[in-house]
């Protein structure tokens, strides 16, 4: 892919220090445009700035919209490099192709991230927990307000460099389980990456935040009963010494980092279930004490350990509120790997 640049004239002062979540951009941003009869073309980085859109484009009127979320981070020895980027890409042909959004190509992809992230290299923090917020999305703009399939898109990449997601630590989380919203059901959007699905868990999230708690636990769409996942994040259990995850069956996202979770618990010895599990089934193992561990991963925390968990009018207290093994486990491997400090036996690691 060949990809033109035109650098900016203006470079803005580099933040270091409160960089907090998508507050802060970079100087540059990527951008090509599709047409169904001439396919991808005008592959560009170029200053960020605002974009021109029509007033009746696709995106605005029917949400033909999908997005990704990686990072790019620095080593001790100043190298940058992106933790499993090939997965992202195949996960955005996998949102585009239920929206009816054009597919790009895998090393595309990937080749245009590291090309952005190349040319704007200095805003990848130093320092460790921080890493550079990479935001690929792809957007349906015809120019028409009739119901149909996606003729014209654009595809941008957008770069943010963000902190550490827990400046005081690696705290447990108090979490909603919602009763009354879905997120997701079979057969629909539930496994793509699209804005439709945060949209419509807004209102559960605001309010699970009134009552204090930080997100919500999602049930299944069709029977109200078996957990799904954790707000912006999938969600896994340890439950009598076995590690269990939901499975993937259609109303979920499939995590990359989900994934990688469950190849180094298998690597480090875990059984690992990917299977159904019903709030009834996870309440009894509260109750009983066999409930040992709960975490959320995802790409911004990594791992995310739920010290506390609220359903039907009880309050339940996992491992005293504390982080458990196994979680303070998978974050050290996983954000060893991400940062350099731990050696890459996967083969996850695509250096800049």
């Amino acid at each position: 892919m060949n990809i033109s640049i035109t650098k900016t004239t203006a470079p803005k002062a580099i933040p270091t220090e409160n960089l907090g979540f998508g507050k802060h951009f970079t100087d540059h941003m990527f951008l090509m445009d599709y047409d169904r009869e001439t396919g991808w073309s005008n592959a560009r980085i170029v200053p960020f700035g605002r974009i021109d859109m029509h007033p009746a484009a696709t995106v605005f009127h029917y949400g033909a919209e999908i997005f990704e979320g990686l990072k790019a981070y620095r080593r001790e020895d100043g190298k940058v490099q992106l933790f499993r980027p090939y997965e992202n890409a195949r996960r955005m042909n996998n949102s585009a192709e239920r929206l009816r959004l054009p597919q790009i190509d895998e090393n595309d992809f990937v080749d245009a991230i590291k090309a952005l992230v190349k040319v704007d290299e200095a805003w990848v923090p130093a320092n460790f927990g921080e890493s550079l917020y990479i935001r690929p999305f792809l957007f349906g703009n015809d120019e028409t307000l009739g119901v149909h399939s996606i003729r014209k898109a654009t595809f941008i990449i957008i770069l943010s460099p963000s902190g550490s997601y827990y400046p005081e630590g690696i705290n447990p989380v108090k979490i909603m389980i919602e009763k009354d919203d879905v997120r997701a059901v079979k057969g629909g959007t539930g496994f793509a990456k699209c804005g439709g699905n945060y949209a419509a868990a807004n209102r559960a999230g605001e309010n699970a935040e009134k009552k204090g708690y930080t997100q919500v636990l999602w049930l299944d769409g069709v029977h109200r009963k078996y957990i799904e996942e954790v707000g912006a994040m999938n969600v896994m259990f340890k439950i009598d010494g076995e590690i269990v995850t939901p499975e993937l069956t259609g109303s979920i996202l499939p995590g990359i980092t989900r994934k990688s979770c469950i190849e180094v618990l298998k690597n480090q010895g875990y059984k690992v279930n990917e299977r159904l599990l019903s709030i009834d089934e996870l309440v009894e193992a509260m109750k009983d004490g066999k409930l040992e561990e709960a975490w959320g991963c995802g790409t911004a925390a990594v791992v995310s350990p739920i010290g506390k968990l609220y359903y039907d009018g009880t309050e339940y207290v996992i491992n005293n509120g504390e982080i458990g093994e196994v979680t303070q486990k998978l974050y050290d491997i996983l954000t060893g790997i991400q940062w350099g400090k731990v050696e890459d036996t996967y083969n996850w690691i695509e250096s800049i």
